[in-house]
């Protein structure tokens, strides 16, 4: 994803910043993004590389696409040392993590779900579930997601549907959505093309009515990582511009920056 991000930043005309952290023992090489030869550093030299960085770029804004398990240390590094970041990483103790960035008082995007158009979905969901609240009481739900094998955790973006068809009247909890992550399962079940099983977002959501003659089903498949790429692209010249405004408010999502028009 990180690579993704970086090529699409290239192409919006953006200064790619030649540094990037990555995990254990992965550090040491260089990638090349169009032509900027970026150098891969691993997370025990996070301060001395942010030092230099902070030095010759000072505007920079930091994005995160790494695990679950680092969510928490790394929104702990970014507040320790005062930089603005935007976060697509899902996972982790999502409390503490925003309880440190409110704390911190730095500028943030930190979204689970980095797509354009499936923002745009998501949030007309909330807007249906705020103006006709328990719209589908009684109705069951069924909700199935599909992403590559890498993708440890339960989607973000179907956790955000999902609280949406709570407050429409859905007795549902998050356990209950269905994770995909078997290579031959995704193609034979879930329809995924075989060339896209290492990049995709699968998700489908089934609501019935309590006798079943009533179905309503909403569908969004991603092949792919531009759409999520493009999107980071977005936030972050977004929250370029709220550091330079200084604007109050400090936390933001992609709700936010689509409301704003700040899609290209």
């Amino acid at each position: 994803m990180g690579r993704a991000v970086a090529e699409a930043a290239v192409q919006a005309g953006l200064q790619l910043v030649p540094f990037c952290l990555t995990g254990p023992l992965r550090g040491g090489h260089h990638v090349v993004i169009g032509d900027v030869e970026v150098e891969v550093h691993e997370t025990s030299e996070k301060d001395d590389v942010l030092d230099h960085v902070l030095q010759v770029y000072p505007g920079v804004i930091i994005v995160d696409y790494t695990l679950p398990a680092a969510v928490n240390e790394n929104a702990e590094f970014y507040c320790r040392r005062n930089v603005p970041f935007v976060m697509g990483t899902t996972g982790g103790d999502r409390d503490r993590f925003l309880d440190t960035v409110r704390c911190s008082g730095i500028y943030a995007v930190i979204a689970p779900q980095m797509g354009k158009q499936v923002v745009a979905f998501q949030a007309a969901m909330e807007i249906m579930a705020e103006q006709f609240p328990d719209a589908f009481a009684g109705y069951s739900l069924k909700v199935i997601e599909s992403h590559q094998s890498t993708k440890v955790d339960t989607s973000g973006t179907a956790r955000a549907i999902v609280s949406a068809f709570r407050k429409l009247g859905l007795l549902f909890s998050d356990d209950q959505i269905a994770m995909v992550r078997d290579p031959q399962e995704q193609v034979q079940k879930m329809g995924v093309p075989k060339e896209y099983l290492e990049g995709h977002a699968f998700h489908t959501y089934l609501l019935s009515s309590p006798d079943g003659t009533v179905t309503f089903q909403f569908q969004h498949n991603v092949c792919g990582r531009t759409i999520y790429a493009e999107g980071t692209v977005d936030a972050v010249l977004f929250l370029a511009k709220k550091v330079q405004e200084k604007a109050e408010k400090k936390i933001y999502n992609m709700i936010d920056v689509l409301r704003e028009g700040c899609m290209r």
